[in-house]
């Protein structure tokens, strides 16, 4: 039924545009109906699915006009967001499609992450659809020590349109959703009960909002007009074949991150960017999760893979038993206790290793370090989970260093500087740090 009326909406939207209606306030437009589309032509790639399925009222207001003008005016920008967009976009418009859902929506990534898929925000939001941790696991999205499935184009893609459709369903009107998904159902829920009660309107140009919820649906607009009509705004879109890019291949055995691009003989940023959920270095056989790959390279990986003759893994996943300590194991397999503990983010005042999943890295010098854009956790204890893993946050005292910090909580610079986002180590008087849960302070 929920998928019913939503099809029947997006019917009445294109058919409210092909008419040119308007609402009278003049802040609500009909689709642009000056450029034609000959629909009995298959669209030539998925740019044109994405303009034949445009089904949001446009937005005219001078915030429009603004960020309409600031994107035109950054071209570069714009084809490097469209350029990373690129692969991703068949499989985003194909599940808005199957859903019949505004194309629209397939855009939303370039206002919330400029469709960097380990976009990472001051307030914890990851992904492509930047979904604070609360909110992704509101939506089944599991973030783990080796895995943040918020960062998982295909995952994070299901949620928020999962998301979207729900909000919706909610507010009744896609603007409002929109502004419900950056700041939240409940704040727009009481924006509207505040006007009501004020006797103004209720619309979302109406609302009292913050600043980035009030260019939000601005910055869409801008982003639509733009793809509808690149060529007067000089923007070379990049070419977006309207085939699948990608595929995901299941996996049976522990390898290394850097020796699965190999396999695939792709760059291994580009393998990043499609995998960029994975947290460690060593793609688990253990962990239920799929290794994503451009479609043209999937039988040159089965093929590279059955023949090669190499060690797959320069790491080991070790379970510690009952009375093991992070200095015995770490003498057992020769490296040592501080890069044991490196290697699995094991703080300074935890002593005992039991029950404990262990990666067991390679030599100094070998493998690869993969630094996660997001923080996760330690391996947690069996059967309970440890209380000392939160986030919590430090207030910058006269004299201290990024160092000095890290040493009371039990960390290390470079974990804190990745948390806050931070370039250097500078830190100030007064300035509010997050830092991991790694236990009490010395």
């Amino acid at each position: 039924m929920r998928l019913f009326r939503l099809s029947l909406l997006l019917c009445l939207a294109i058919l409210a545009g092909c008419a040119g209606t308007s609402r009278q306030d003049g802040r609500y437009v009909a689709q642009d109906t000056s450029r034609t589309i000959d629909l009995t032509v298959a669209p030539t790639d998925v740019w044109e699915r994405i303009r034949r399925g445009y089904a949001i009222p446009n937005l005219d207001t001078p915030l429009v006009d603004k960020w309409t003008a600031y994107y035109a005016s950054h071209p570069e920008a714009m084809q490097r967001m469209a350029t990373r967009a690129g692969k991703y976009l068949y499989y985003i418009v194909d599940e808005i499609n199957r859903r019949g859902l505004p194309t629209e929506l397939a855009l939303l990534p370039f206002v919330e992450s400029a469709y960097n898929p380990i976009a990472y925000s001051s307030a914890r939001a990851s992904g492509l659809w930047q979904f604070i941790p609360s909110t992704g696991t509101q939506f089944k999205l599991k973030q783990d020590w080796w895995h943040d499935q918020r960062r998982d184009p295909i995952a994070s893609t299901n949620a928020a349109l999962d998301y979207l459709e729900y909000l919706f369903e909610f507010q009744g009107d896609w603007y409002l959703a929109l502004a419900s998904y950056n700041w939240g159902e409940g704040s727009v829920k009481r924006a509207i009960a505040r006007n009501l009660a004020a006797g103004k309107p209720t619309d979302y140009v109406s609302l009292s909002m913050p600043d980035e919820t009030r260019n939000y649906v601005p910055k869409l607009q801008a982003i639509k007009n733009i793809v509808a009509d690149p060529e007067k705004y000089a923007v070379l879109l990049p070419v977006v074949d309207n085939e699948p890019y990608f595929v995901s291949v299941k996996k049976s055995v522990d390898i290394d991150f850097h020796v699965a691009a190999e396999l695939a003989e792709m760059p291994i940023e580009d393998f990043k960017a499609l995998n960029p959920s994975f947290n460690q270095p060593i793609i688990s056989a253990m962990e239920d999760h799929s290794v994503i790959l451009p479609r043209d390279k999937v039988d040159i990986f089965n093929t590279n893979l059955a023949e090669y003759k190499g060690e797959l893994s320069s790491w080991k996943i070790y379970e510690a038993s009952q009375g093991e300590t992070f200095s015995s194991i770490a003498s057992k397999f020769g490296v040592s206790e501080a890069r044991l503990r490196e290697a699995n983010r094991i703080p300074s005042n935890m002593r005992s290793a039991s029950n404990q999943s262990l990666m067991i890295p390679a030599p100094a010098g070998q493998g690869i370090q993969l630094a996660p854009p997001t923080p996760t956790s330690a391996p947690k204890l069996a059967g309970k989970v440890d209380p000392n893993t939160r986030v919590r946050t430090h207030v910058v005292r006269k004299g201290e260093t990024l160092q000095s910090i890290a040493r009371q909580y039990g960390t290390t610079p470079s974990t804190i500087r990745s948390l806050n986002n931070m370039k250097n180590d500078t830190v100030r008087s007064g300035m509010k740090l997050r830092i991991p849960g790694t236990g009490n302070r010395s």
